[in-house]
């Protein structure tokens, strides 16, 4: 592991211990309103591609229906999403239980958002560019820019653009970015 790999990890830790406190009693309310308002269970658990295209499971609040099929949030459309999940993804406290990735070294704070197994056009588009080696991340680059995985040449290339020099100071103004509202398009929700 590098230097800025090691200080990196420390950050997301530190960071992450700070939030833990806040986000469970948060999503434990949130998770039960979630199973007030309908069936399945109110954690979303999905397998992603992380880093080295190692699968993981993704953690995340159910904003969905719980039939919803397992597709890229962009294919998928607005009428999937319920009451209480669209007020999560506005909010973005859908993303807190991501937390627990970051504990557990699957994810990083800042990092190439995690796609699908399914998703072959992106995973190819990443991995000619060596986004791979990265570990993915709640928020990235990407994100703050308002580009989503339906257009996977442009997402892969921002990203390549940005993580090889990435330092602390970027990914810091990534993280403040995202908590004051960049990124908040939702293609789910018919945003950008």
């Amino acid at each position: 592991m590098t230097t800025m790999q090691l200080l990196k990890r420390l950050i997301d830790l530190s960071v992450c211990v700070a939030l833990v406190p806040l986000a469970v009693p948060i999503s434990l309310l949130a998770m039960a309103v979630i199973r007030l308002e309908g069936e399945g269970s109110p954690l979303f658990v999905q397998t992603r591609v992380g880093r080295r295209q190692q699968a993981f499971r993704l953690y995340k609040l159910r904003t969905m229906r719980a039939a919803t099929r397992d597709l890229p949030s962009h294919m998928v459309g607005g009428a999937q999403i319920t009451r209480v999940g669209a007020v999560l993804r506005r909010t973005k406290l859908d993303e807190l239980p991501q937390l627990l990735n970051v504990l557990n070294g699957t994810m990083s704070l800042v990092g190439p958002r995690p796609c699908l197994p399914s998703q072959s056009e992106l995973i190819a588009e990443r991995e000619k560019r060596g986004i791979f080696a990265f570990a993915p991340g709640i928020t990235g680059p990407a994100q703050i820019e308002g580009i989503d995985m339906s257009d996977p040449a442009r997402l892969a290339q921002v990203e390549a653009d940005y993580f090889p020099s990435a330092s602390l100071a970027s990914d810091l103004a990534i993280m403040t970015k995202t908590v004051f509202g960049a990124g908040r398009g939702d293609p789910a929700m018919g945003g950008p």
